[in-house]
C-alpha cells in the first residue's frame, strides 16, 4: 500500500504566517521538532525565511544562524529533518549535519548553486513551482496545464544538472502567484503531477484558501480540520507527502486512510458466496421481473 510522508512544519523565524516568532528560541525549537516526530512526522521540515507574502528576504548568514543549530539538534536526537531553503550555501551546510532532504520553493532557480548541489550529494530533493517570487496571483488560461509543463520543464534542467530523476519531488506550489480556484484545480488534479517524478508533495496547511472555507473570525488553529481532510484526499490521490502544521490531526487522518485502503484490500468473500453468487444474481434477477410493479404515471391509479 502506498504511504504518504507527513513533513512536519517547523518555522524558526519571527515572520512567518502562521507562527512566525513561536519557535526563534533553539532550544524551544529543538523540542518542538522532537515532539513532531512523536507526534507522527516523518520529517520536520526546518526553515529559517518565510516565505508569506510581503515578507522581507534573509541574508544566507542569518539563515544559516536560524536553523543550522536547529538541524545538528534534531539530527543529534536522531530526528529525520527536512532543510526548506532557497540557498545552496544553506541546504549543502544542514546536508553535512544530517538533514536528509531538501525542499526548495524556487525548485533551483532562486540559486544557481543548488542543483549541481542536490547531484552531488545525491539527497532527495523537493522542486516547488515558482514564478520568481511573485506575490499576487497570475493569469492562468490552464492552471493544471501549465504548472505541470512548468514543472516538467524544471525536472528535466535538474536531470541535465545530474539530479537523480529518483530523488526528485515535485511540489505544485499551492497558494505561491495562485488564487483559491487555482488552488483547488490544482489539488483536484493531483494526479496528473505524479509522472513528473518520484512523488508529488502538498503544502495547504494553514492557508487563506483553506481559511476561506472558515468563518472570517475563525482561527489559524480552526484551519487544521480543514487541512487534515486534504491531507488523507492527497493520500488518496497519490501523494507522496503532505507538509503539515498540526502533525497529529493529519497523522489520524492518514490512519484512517490507510485502514480504509488496507480494509479494501484485505476483503475477500467467502468461496462459498463467490461460487453461488452468479447464480444466485441470475436468479434475483428473474425475480425482479417477475415482481416488478410498473410505475409509469399512466398506470398508477389516482384516488
Amino acid at each position: 500500500m502506498r504511504m504518504t510522508r507527513l513533513l512536519g512544519i517547523l518555522n524558526v523565524t519571527p515572520d512567518s504566517f502562521s507562527d512566525g516568532g513561536v519557535w526563534e528560541d533553539t532550544a524551544a525549537a529543538i523540542d518542538r521538532g522532537v515532539e513532531l516526530r512523536e507526534l507522527g512526522a516523518d520529517y520536520v521540515d526546518v526553515g529559517g525565511e518565510s516565505t508569506r507574502p510581503g515578507a522581507a528576504p534573509v541574508d544566507v548568514d542569518e539563515e544559516r544562524r536560524r536553523v543550522l543549530p536547529v538541524v545538528a539538534g534534531l539530527a543529534d536526537r536522531r530526528v529525520p529533518v527536512s532543510i526548506d531553503t532557497m540557498h545552496a550555501e544553506v541546504a549543502r551546510a544542514a546536508i553535512d549535519l544530517g538533514a536528509r532532504i531538501v525542499n526548495d520553493v524556487s525548485g533551483g532557480l532562486a540559486d544557481p548553486g543548488m542543483a549541481p548541489l542536490i547531484a552531488a550529494r545525491e539527497v532527495p530533493y523537493i522542486a516547488m513551482h515558482w514564478r520568481g517570487g511573485a506575490d499576487e496571483p497570475v493569469r492562468h488560461d490552464d492552471v493544471v496545464a501549465e504548472v505541470r509543463a512548468e514543472l516538467k520543464a524544471r525536472v528535466a534542467e535538474l536531470i541535465v544538472f545530474g539530479v537523480d530523476p529518483a530523488r526528485l519531488i515535485v511540489d505544485p506550489g499551492l497558494g505561491f502567484a495562485k488564487d483559491g480556484t487555482h488552488n483547488w484545480a490544482l489539488l483536484g488534479h493531483l494526479e496528473e503531477f505524479a509522472g513528473l517524478g518520484a512523488g508529488v508533495l502538498v503544502g495547504a496547511s494553514r492557508k487563506r484558501f483553506v481559511g476561506e472555507l472558515l468563518p472570517p473570525e475563525a482561527s489559524m488553529e480552526e484551519r487544521d480540520t480543514p487541512s487534515a481532510i486534504i491531507t488523507a484526499l492527497a493520500a488518496r490521490s497519490g501523494a507522496w507527502g503532505v507538509r503539515v502544521h498540526d502533525v497529529a490531526a493529519s497523522r489520524r487522518a492518514l490512519d484512517v486512510w490507510e485502514r480504509w485502503e488496507r480494509g479494501a484490500q484485505d476483503y475477500r468473500a467467502p468461496a462459498a458466496l463467490t461460487a453461488g453468487a452468479a447464480v444466485e444474481a441470475e436468479r434475483g434477477t428473474e425475480l425482479d421481473a417477475e415482481s416488478a410493479v410498473d410505475l409509469r404515471p399512466e398506470t398508477v391509479a389516482t384516488s
